[in-house]
């Protein structure tokens, strides 16, 4: 074991860093040139567009959760979590390379089935990405103790990745998304593979929250079964009827009229809103008292899915608003106003987590650090729908609408790895995910059909607006987890 890491020094803690950093640097060139390249590139439409980003969160949901599993209970290549790091990296460096070369690829192939081309890209690359991003979350709570000490690991990971963020769109906005694209690749691959060697992983995961299910190195912790998961991802249950519906319309399987189309839409999202909101207000776990220790866990996906639900609709659709508020715009010119936006949005996010959020935390807490800055969110995203008709104006509320950001990367993970088992992270890290992936899949299939049918492209801002605001309310019912040094709670975590 090095040094720095045994001291948990500044410099460890940058090491540790980077492996997320390299997916968060792919996933940010993907955000920044996917959309624009499939728009401008090979002219696909919004809804054709949606259809590409919906691979990303199918892959979310079985990449994670499953590879989460895995990495709890094996060891190989000296780590439970270093394999599917270096896999994962090269796979993503690869897929990036395949991006601009969409097309290239589909005539090699000798087909003309472009979509089908571009969807397989993304969903490899989503793929890749998932496999990582899981493990290199984990193994920060695997070799930190709970307390300031794991936050402050989550808090450096933000700053570091942040801080790549922010050449990534500098990259795309001052030389192109070409030239960012290539040099991602190069990137992703060197700091997805080289760090992990440097970090050792405790060959044995010890439980540490005392309301979770307890594990011995003599008893090990049973595998969970599909019927213990399902009531684990409870608040959850409306977004996975609506992805379900919204893969099997768009393959063809239900039938296409407009009335039902509709009411299935708007009785989807109804369940997805209500069972959300009444699972929260009653403080209640289907699996009755056996699972009473989930409620913590399932508020948590309960507010932290609505953040999603807003963020990822930006990420995929600004473009659209873009094009339509501000007129006179070349293509390229287009994805320097987005680039440039999303630089800003990710350089208040590098910025804060380690300067402020994480001192905050200490005098109020995670959970109300984390809700004020959700609430400004939705404040920031309120802002670009009314005034928004400026580059300038876009700029200046991209910015307010980074400190959200800054603390949706940072302060949940360290929120909720102190509300499960820690034997299970790999495991409770990927059912974290779905409430990232399934709303972005709500977001890539629903709210790209209304976005594509919208007149006023403000709608995408109304929508980013009301979902950060909901989440911002469910945040009121959750009590923060404080644990000191040594393990020690300080504060419950739940009043029931």
């Amino acid at each position: 074991m090095l040094d720095i890491q045994k001291r948990l020094a500044p410099s460890f803690y940058a090491l540790l860093s980077l492996p997320s950093t390299a997916m968060g640097f792919a996933l940010s060139v993907q955000i920044s040139a996917l959309s624009w390249i499939l728009s401008t590139k090979y002219g696909l439409s919004i809804h054709e567009i949606g259809l590409v980003w919906a691979a990303g969160p199918i892959a979310g949901i079985f990449g994670q959760v499953i590879i989460g599993l895995i990495s709890d209970n094996v060891w190989f290549w000296g780590g439970r979590r270093r394999p599917f790091i270096l896999i994962g990296g090269v796979l993503a460096a690869l897929m990036l390379l395949a991006l601009p070369n969409i097309g290239v690829i589909s005539a090699a192939l000798g087909s003309g089935a472009l979509l089908g081309v571009a969807i397989t890209i993304a969903l490899t690359l989503d793929l890749a990405i998932n496999i990582s991003f899981n493990p290199t979350r984990s193994i920060i709570a695997d070799v930190t103790p709970p307390g300031d000490a794991r936050t402050r690991g989550y808090t450096w990971m933000q700053t570091i990745s942040g801080t790549f963020g922010v050449g990534a769109y500098l990259v795309g906005a001052i030389w192109g998304n070409y030239t960012l694209i290539y040099f991602g690749a190069i990137l992703v691959l060197l700091i997805s593979v080289i760090p992990p060697f440097f970090i050792e992983e405790p060959r044995v995961l010890q439980s540490e929250n005392p309301e979770s299910v307890k594990t011995t190195n003599d008893s090990p912790q049973p595998k969970a079964s599909f019927g213990q998961i399902m009531i684990a991802i409870t608040p959850l249950w409306g977004y996975l009827l609506y992805a379900f519906y919204g893969i099997l319309s768009r393959l063809g399987v239900l039938p296409q009229s407009a009335g039902l189309d509709d009411f299935i839409q708007g009785a989807s999202s109804g369940i997805t809103v209500v069972a959300l909101v009444a699972l929260f207000a009653l403080n209640i776990s289907i699996g009755g008292p056996k699972f009473a220790h989930l409620i913590p866990f399932q508020k948590i996906l309960a507010a932290h899915s609505f953040t999603w639900l807003g963020i990822q609709t930006m990420f995929v659709y600004m473009f659209a608003y873009v094009q339509q508020k501000i007129t006179g715009l070349t293509d390229n010119q287009m994805g320097q106003v987005v680039s440039i936006s999303f630089l800003l949005f990710n350089a208040i996010a590098a910025v804060l987590p380690a300067i402020l959020l994480e001192p905050l935390t200490r005098k109020i807490g995670r959970v109300k650090t984390h809700l004020i800055c959700i609430a400004i969110m939705a404040i920031g995203y309120t802002g670009i729908w009314l005034f928004g008709q400026s580059v300038s104006i876009i700029y200046i509320l991209m910015g307010v609408v980074g400190i959200g950001w800054s603390a949706t990367v940072s302060l949940p993970f360290a929120i909720m790895s102190q509300t499960i088992d820690q034997s299970r992270m790999g495991m409770y890290m990927g059912l974290f995910n779905l409430s990232v992936v399934l709303p972005q899949l709500v977001a890539s299939l629903g709210v790209g059909e209304a976005v594509s049918e919208a007149t006023d492209k403000g709608l995408i801002f109304i929508i980013c607006a009301i979902s950060l605001t909901i989440s911002a309310l469910l945040w009121l019912f959750i009590k923060d987890n404080s644990t000191t040094a040594d393990g020690t709670q300080k504060i419950a975590t739940s009043s029931h």
